[in-house]
């Protein structure tokens, strides 16, 4: 994703001054394409900018790239907007922006509910938390990246929108898995079902998306099971510390984990389906 946020950025006339990836290779790679430098360092990726985008997998990721201690995108960070756009937990954001304010910076959450062609095409669908006048500094940035473009509140409530976003598409897409994977053990025509789906109260988004994966067993990744497993879990714990109870999203949560324990957690969210279709899985 933020690969292709970049070389959106650098199409539409913003300077992307430089790129930073744990996998060097892939940093100088990217960089190489864009005319643009790929430090070794993030305090070095970060001198030069005003605007820091980043895109992480977890909360021990964002909290390594902002620590207050070793190479850290904080030093001499006073000034600078940070723009964070994983999908962490709402805390991990509101920790991250408590701690650039701190040294002079302003942090903004901008969750994307979006694929990575989108992030190429720059029709991002994002969800915006942070104070108003930063947001207000980079929406123009942020409307070059998005065709969808939504400031929902504070630090923290963008996550928590996108977290629930998440929550019922991992629902939707391991709901469509079992349709289909029952459909198969009915001997049913797969195709014929899924018209019958898209005509009645089983259509959903995920259908258009990854029906036709989940048939063929095509599961290139776009945003993997693992992935899925970390955001449902993060719904879940904010459904149990507001003391709500969500046995589908904890049943969508416990599907993905077994499909990690599978080795199989590197596929796209649609190779749930290999559990649930007869004689695919170990």
């Amino acid at each position: 994703m933020g690969a292709n946020m970049a070389r959106r950025l650098k199409d539409t006339g913003h300077t992307v001054s430089a790129v930073y990836d744990v996998k060097h290779e892939l940093a100088q790679a990217l960089a190489t394409e864009l005319g643009c430098g790929a430090p070794g360092t993030l305090r070095e990726t970060a001198a030069s900018a005003d605007l820091v985008i980043t895109v992480v997998t977890d909360d021990a990721a964002m909290r390594g790239i902002f620590a207050k201690e070793g190479d850290s995108l904080l030093i001499d960070a006073t000034g600078k907007v940070f723009m964070n756009c994983a999908t962490v937990s709402p805390a991990v954001h509101e920790e991250i922006s408590a701690v650039c304010e701190e040294v002079g910076a302003s942090a903004l959450e901008a969750c994307m509910a979006s694929s990575i062609t989108q992030a190429r095409n720059g029709t991002l669908y994002l969800m915006v938390g942070g104070d108003a006048e930063t947001f207000g500094r980079v929406e123009s940035i942020l409307k070059d990246l998005s065709a969808s473009l939504r400031h929902v509140g504070g630090v923290g409530q963008a996550a928590k929108v996108k977290a629930l976003v998440n929550m019922v598409m991992n629902i939707n897409t391991a709901g469509l898995a079992e349709g289909l994977g029952l459909g198969a053990a009915l001997g049913l025509d797969l195709a014929m079902l899924k018209e019958v789906f898209s005509q009645t109260g089983a259509n959903s988004r995920v259908l258009e998306t990854d029906g036709d994966d989940m048939i063929a067993r095509e599961h290139d990744c776009f945003f993997s099971a693992s992935h899925a497993a970390k955001d449902s879990g993060i719904a879940n714990a904010l459904a149990a510390e507001a003391g709500v109870e969500v046995p589908l999203s904890r049943a969508t949560e416990a599907q993905y984990r077994r499909l990690i324990d599978l080795g199989l957690g590197e596929l796209d969210k649609s190779g749930i389906a290999e559990i649930t279709f007869p004689g695919r899985s170990a």
